[in-house]
């Protein structure tokens, strides 16, 4: 999963799974390379399943998953990636810190999947990176591990390494993949064959945090629809229809209880994202643009410096 250089077909990427993995993960991030190679008619990508011991692995559902290889056997990957999910800590041991500082030096690069950044991060092998991490374990991340950036975004994937907050997310991580390697034309056909959404970016939230109560519940539903199509905002008319409201009803809505447009609404929300990415994560401009719902850099720039009276650029010139 490096960015560069690029890796000639078949690429090979392995796995290593750690007990109670997140099998979700694991299967969301196998599944878009099988169709890719299905769909390519050649074999694009293979995987090779490691476990400490090559014995299978029991996951956190409790179902078990041969392993190939084991930690003294495994043949070496250009890209290596640690699937943990609860608990991973109690993997850790000398061995393995050995073994993943091994792949490291040997130029793996190394990647976690859902809390496998918990096991690198105590192998030492996180220096300088930002990553991410199922959300409900990155308070704990954070606390443990105060010198690197972790972030709640879907996947981050830099020079350095790969990290995906497990679940679905696995899948827009290898949708990536497949696109850098072998263009956007097949990872759309893969997308479709996954009836996968097509708004997931890198920056996209993990998860749909409800907003506080507000004094009417079609207030709190339509403000609800904005929250959730930040990335891929509805057009006020389509707000409206869901609501089973007309549009002036909608602008009576917002008028009557926040003395502001439905749009001018949805757009403070979509530009407070942006300014949370821009602090919070090193993501380009480009990138916080897309996940905020602006077609361009150029139009949300204007739109940011109308709202915060500085550039993306220039705010984050100023925090750092």
């Amino acid at each position: 999963m490096r960015l560069q250089p690029h890796v000639p077909a078949p690429e090979s990427i392995g796995f290593l799974l750690l007990p109670r993995f997140a099998m979700v993960a694991f299967f969301s991030a196998i599944e878009p390379l099988r169709i890719a190679n299905r769909i390519s008619g050649q074999t694009l990508f293979q995987w090779e399943v490691i476990s400490k011991d090559g014995a299978p692995v029991t996951a956190s559902n409790d179902m078990t998953l041969a392993a190939t290889w084991s930690l003294h056997d495994a043949p070496m990957t250009p890209s290596l990636a640690v699937c943990a999910s609860f608990s991973p800590e109690n993997a850790i041991d000398a061995e393995l810190v050995e073994w993943l500082n091994a792949r490291a030096n040997a130029g793996c690069m190394l990647g976690g999947m859902d809390t496998g950044c918990f096991v690198l991060a105590a192998a030492g092998l996180l220096n300088e990176q930002t990553v991410t991490l199922h959300w409900e374990s990155l308070p704990e991340f954070r606390e443990r591990f105060p010198d690197i950036e972790a972030v709640e975004s879907l996947y981050e994937v830099s020079a350095e390494g790969f990290s995906c907050a497990g679940g679905s997310s696995a899948i827009d991580m290898s949708l990536d993949l497949i696109a850098r390697r072998h263009g956007t034309r097949l990872a759309s056909l893969v997308r479709e064959q996954l009836i996968h959404d097509q708004g997931r970016l890198p920056a996209s939230r993990q998860r749909y945090t409800p907003v506080s109560p507000c004094a009417d519940p079609m207030l709190d539903r339509a403000i609800a629809l904005m929250e959730m199509h930040l990335e891929a905002p509805l057009s006020i008319q389509a707000l409206a229809n869901e609501l089973g409201l007309s549009w002036r009803g909608l602008e009576r809505l917002f008028e009557r209880y926040l003395g502001q447009s439905p749009l001018h609404v949805y757009r403070e929300r979509r530009l407070s994202h942006a300014h949370q990415l821009l602090l919070e994560t090193r993501h380009g401009v480009m990138d916080i643009a897309l996940a905020s719902g602006f077609a361009s850099a150029s139009s949300f720039t204007r739109a940011f410096r109308q709202r915060y009276l500085l550039t993306p650029r220039q705010l984050r010139q100023h925090y750092r």
